[in-house]
């Protein structure tokens, strides 16, 4: 018979955050051993669960579990168990253990000793040069004058003493020099010999757990330990298959994936994996909103402003590079559906079979699922920036989990096409996919006119204008739905005048995915026609005043000016 205890009286799933202490010293003690059970992975963290057989004895029992991570949070440990007789879980603790001396060979603690032992003697001679330094010093305050007795030396010797004084002080200079190199490097040999013998569970310090348990009689127990730990995470990633059948439907296979990575401090072996939406290391509350004040633009403030803005920028590229790059594979898993459990907040994926792990920071790839979807195609175009039509497909999510941010891998007809990103996309929602150019619709953009007038005296305002065209041109053999985003400056000064001519072709939205200026024209172009998009504005300032194009970024930094000042 198999009795699960219960908090009424006999505690099951004792939540109780862990306080640094021992076991109590009335209770016996068992050294357990445990394999990890199952790790949910989440994006910022993961959680471990280690389940340990023991035979309980009669009575109050402290039940120590040695070597867990050193980063596992204390107050994330959680503690269950199960017994063919009833017992109580009473506490559960954790406490840092020191490294263990005996993790380190013989011959490499041997060699470790010498050193040591060779950085004290050398610690030795510094101190015994400084003090020779020192002694010289004090001659030299004292002067030729205070020296060779009463009388002091003789003048005619002063020279020489002074030169004396010099070579003692370049001297010891130099053996302080001699010896502190030498000191250095014994402590890089230290360090080398000490992280050359520290594995993932050698001489580095670690956390015990100790879990007080009471059983009335012997018991065959089963105790299931629950903590979170940093230094894991997992990343969305996504292989688009998309096949076209002339026209403006196709069929298109995703096949999502999950790249887990850890450097937890202990290896996951033979373990249930699954992948969590949820972020438990994000916080529990939303920011606070502070008072914002509108204040002259000061051109210092501005120019540092814009170097941190690009510091903080190519640091957060950096971190994506070195995030997406690849690594050897380190996961051992047949390539199987996982099981998806969709909640109200967090969606969790279920990974079959038991897997392996490593803890040296290689990255795993799991396969999550493969579904088939049915997406509209359309090409999508921005000329004023590069006169290529691209393909694209959308679709609505109709799963019951969120679609995250990751990349995606493009094949189209067999064909790979290159590498885009997917953004977020909730339950319900509606996104577009990015396919790579399409060859057979043409787009040619191209300036008509630019007048300006020039200003003969002081104070009279600076006119130009400007006109565009962007001509479009369909060649598949059927109909295709087209997209063409462009747009026209705008002005927040009321000395600075923007107006949009009645030349320009009406577009279908006038804020683009709400950014202001930002035009979009809509429309299905039929096989082999062409369509011609105008778009002209003119824009005044005061002549005795230099403007410039400002690009306004989505993420709330300052605006950064473009090298195209308008004079």
């Amino acid at each position: 018979m198999t009795i699960k205890t219960s908090n009424s009286g006999l505690c099951s799933a004792v939540a109780i955050a862990a306080l640094i202490a021992g076991s109590p010293a009335l209770a016996a003690q068992i050294e357990a051993k445990s394999r990890i059970s199952s790790v949910i992975v989440y994006p910022d963290s993961a959680r471990i669960a280690r389940v340990l057989e023991i035979e309980l004895p009669a009575g109050a029992t402290s039940v120590l579990l040695r070597g867990l991570p050193l980063n596992l949070d204390p107050a994330s440990l959680r503690v269950e168990g199960e017994g063919t007789t009833p017992f109580s879980i009473g506490s559960a603790q954790t406490r840092v253990a020191p490294a263990d001396p005996k993790a380190i060979p013989e011959s490499a603690a041997r060699r470790l000793r010498d050193l040591q032992t060779q950085g004290e003697t050398i610690k030795t001679r510094i101190g015994a040069l400084e003090g020779r330094r020192g002694m010289i010093q004090r001659f030299a305050d004292a002067g030729p004058d205070k020296l060779g007795g009463s009388g002091g030396l003789d003048v005619a010797k002063w020279t020489e003493a002074i030169e004396a004084i010099g070579r003692e002080f370049a001297k010891v200079g130099e053996d302080i020099r001699i010896t502190t190199a030498e000191q250095a490097a014994v402590q890089e040999q230290i360090r080398a010999l000490e992280a050359s013998n520290r594995g993932p569970s050698g001489a580095q310090p670690a956390r015990d757990v100790i879990v007080d348990v009471e059983a009335p009689a012997a018991s065959k127990a089963s105790i299931t330990v629950t903590y979170q730990v940093r230094g894991a995470y997992w990343r969305p990633a996504y292989d688009v298959k998309l096949t076209t059948d002339k026209g403006a439907k196709a069929q298109m296979e995703m096949v999502r994936s999950a790249l887990v990575r850890q450097r937890t401090g202990e290896d996951w072996a033979n373990a249930e994996i699954a992948v969590s939406t949820s972020r438990p290391g994000r916080g529990v509350k939303a920011p606070d909103v502070f008072t914002e004040r509108l204040a002259f633009f000061d051109p210092q403030v501005y120019a540092r402003d814009r170097a941190n803005n690009a510091g903080v920028r190519e640091s957060v590229a950096r971190e994506q590079v070195m995030a997406a790059a690849p690594a050897p594979a380190a996961m051992r898993a047949e390539e199987r559906e996982a099981v998806l459990e969709a909640g109200d907040y967090e969606a969790v994926f279920r990974i079959h079979g038991r897997i392996d792990l490593a803890s040296d920071g290689s990255e795993g790839s799991l396969r999550i699922g493969t579904r088939q979807i049915t997406a509209d195609l359309s090409v999508r175009a921005a000329p004023a920036f590069d006169q290529t039509a691209y393909l694209e497909a959308s679709f609505v999510n109709t799963e019951e989990a969120p679609i995250l941010p990751g990349e995606v891998s493009i094949q189209r007809n067999g064909v790979f096409v290159g590498r885009g990103q997917l953004a977020m996309v909730a339950p319900g929602a509606q996104t577009r996919i990015g396919l790579g150019a399409d060859e057979r619709v043409k787009i040619e953009r191209k300036p008509v006119s630019r007048k300006e007038n020039e200003p003969t005296w002081f104070g009279q305002t600076k006119q130009e204008v400007r006109e565009f065209r962007t001509t479009v041109q369909n060649l598949h053999p059927f109909p295709i739905r087209t997209f063409i985003v462009d747009r026209i400056p705008i002005s927040e000064n009321t000395a600075i005048t923007i107006e949009q001519l009645a030349a320009t072709t009406a577009p279908n939205d006038k804020t683009v995915e709400g950014r202001r200026g930002v035009l979009g024209w809509t429309f299905d172009l039929a096989p082999n026609d062409t369509k011609e998009i105008k778009l002209a504005y003119r824009m005044r300032w005061p002549a005795d005043r230099d403007v410039t194009f400002e690009t306004l970024p989505d993420n709330g930094e300052r605006p950064i000016p473009l090298p195209r000042p308008v004079r």
